[in-house]
């Protein structure tokens, strides 16, 4: 085989194993959405307790570390639903709180989801059909998310509304990011694995609707 046949046939292979990953994490992350959305569901049915910011951190962290650990493996996707299952569950008191304090609530939580989808589907939409590479993002976001980590705690420390507040928008400015930056990853062969893809985008859209949500309900709820 010549040089030039072995390149092209290198180059058709590696684009059938990019399209591969990216239909497998599309698949996988259509149906933990949906997986997430039950659990929430029965979460706001059966009104289940908050579980309190130590206990959903340390269930994220661990389940997070569990999927990292089986992401090469058939159990991966157990531990991927069953983390995605969990952060649903972890939504029903907070949809909950906000259908039950604002009259407008179920408006409200119906907005941050459309709002959600639509970034989603526009951000990754526009990296998918450019395939601009954002890779330069990663540090940059990275570092942004600790910086508005530890804000979040401060906020819920000091009892700081406008903090809270800012700290939202940093959130939606960097999943948003964050959805270019990943998507970018798996286009141009940087992520190879479908699972922690998944669970990337899984978390940002996480973060993007409990962010708008929190938004919404402070410009535009009603009491």
């Amino acid at each position: 085989m010549s040089q030039q046949s072995y390149a092209v046939t290198s180059r058709a292979e590696s684009v059938l194993a990019t399209n591969k990953l990216i239909r497998n994490t599309y698949t996988l992350l259509s149906l933990t959405l949906l997986f997430s959305a039950f659990t929430a569901g029965l979460s706001v049915l059966f009104n289940f307790p908050s579980m309190g910011p130590i206990v959903t951190l340390a269930g994220y962290f661990g389940l997070l570390f569990l999927t990292t650990k089986l992401r090469n493996s058939a159990w991966g996707l157990l531990s991927v639903f069953a983390l995605t299952g969990f952060m649903g569950l972890t939504l029903g008191p907070l949809i909950n709180a906000y259908i039950q304090f604002f009259s407008n609530g179920t408006e409200l939580v119906m907005l941050a989801m459309g709002g959600t989808g639509t970034i989603f589907l526009a951000l990754s939409g526009y990296a998918l059909t450019t395939r601009k590479d954002f890779s330069f993002m990663g540090g940059f976001i990275m570092v942004g998310v600790l910086v508005a980590f530890l804000a979040g705690i401060a906020a819920l420390i000091f009892s700081i509304p406008a903090l809270s507040l800012a700290v939202s928008v940093m959130f939606i400015l960097l999943m948003s990011g964050f959805i270019l930056y990943q998507t970018s990853e798996m286009v141009h062969g940087y992520e190879t694995n479908y699972i922690m893809a998944t669970v990337s985008l899984y978390v940002s859209i996480y973060n993007l609707f409990t962010s708008l949500l929190h938004l919404l309900g402070a410009f535009s709820g009603e009491e």
